[in-house]
């Protein structure tokens, strides 16, 4: 058997109109899974949903406008999609925020905002589409965390992303602990500069070609497809062993 093949598997990916979270959908389509996506924009969402439909036809695809850090949201695009698609034995927990503010100026609305999309969230998401994962005993979760969970980057100032992914981490593990008893496997990602529409022109910057790339021992960024596979990895049986564990996918850029 190939362990890399998610055939008739269900995955939910959110924030998965556009960037990492569409590569990840893609990716896992491609692998052979039926594939929601969840994000805010009903025009992105539609648009993506389409374009993967025509990527990958043999599968099935949905989609469910959803603001992650609303439980109420979470709830009612699971009930959404079982309606008509069915329930989700996958979960690729992606969306995701940033503020760049030195600490001192970050407001109570911001440091909360970031914290409920990009943690809470991941609980949130975790909680609701996981309980029919424990009621069948098998499934699988994939938290996006990110090197700004174990380092802190420079030159950009963002305390509450590098809080909240550190949050991920420890999240991940606590959900592996005590999931695992119960045939769900959750583990987690961590990226470091990817090349992305948001961050292409970032990368071409001085500072990046300074502290960025030239930060990072492979010599360039990530691209969203390499960020897909290691997700599309820790989804599949090949990782039937893994659980608890951030594969940290950055170039390098950690190790200095």
């Amino acid at each position: 058997m190939d362990g890399s093949s998610l055939s008739g598997r269900r995955i939910v990916v959110t924030g998965g109109a556009q960037g990492i979270g569409y590569e990840i959908a893609l990716a896992a389509a491609t692998s052979g899974a039926d594939v929601a996506l969840l994000d805010l924009r009903k025009d992105r969402l539609e648009a993506a949903s389409a374009s993967l439909a025509q990527a990958a036809p043999s599968v099935s695809v949905g989609h469910a406008v959803c603001d992650v850090s609303d439980r109420e949201q979470v709830v009612a695009a699971r009930r959404s999609l079982e309606s008509g698609w069915g329930a989700a034995d996958g979960l690729v927990n992606n969306a995701g925020i940033v503020i760049h503010a030195p600490a001192v100026e970050v407001t109570p609305a911001d440091w909360q905002r970031v914290l409920d999309v990009n943690l809470s969230g991941v609980f949130y998401c975790s909680q609701v589409f996981g309980a029919p994962m424990l009621d069948a005993g098998v499934g699988a979760i994939v938290n996006i965390s990110s090197m700004s969970g174990m380092i802190v980057n420079r030159p950009q100032l963002q305390i509450a992303y590098n809080v909240s992914k550190a949050g991920v981490i420890m999240l991940t593990k606590s959900l592996a602990a005590e999931w695992a008893p119960k045939g769900i496997r959750v583990n987690s990602v961590a990226p470091g500069y990817v090349r992305t529409e948001m961050t292409a022109a970032d990368l071409e910057t001085d500072q990046a070609r300074q502290l960025w790339i030239g930060g990072t021992p492979l010599g360039r960024a990530g691209e969203p497809r390499e960020i897909a596979s290691a997700v599309v990895f820790l989804l599949a049986d090949a990782a039937s062993f893994v659980t608890g564990a951030t594969l940290v996918v950055d170039g390098g850029y950690t190790v200095w």
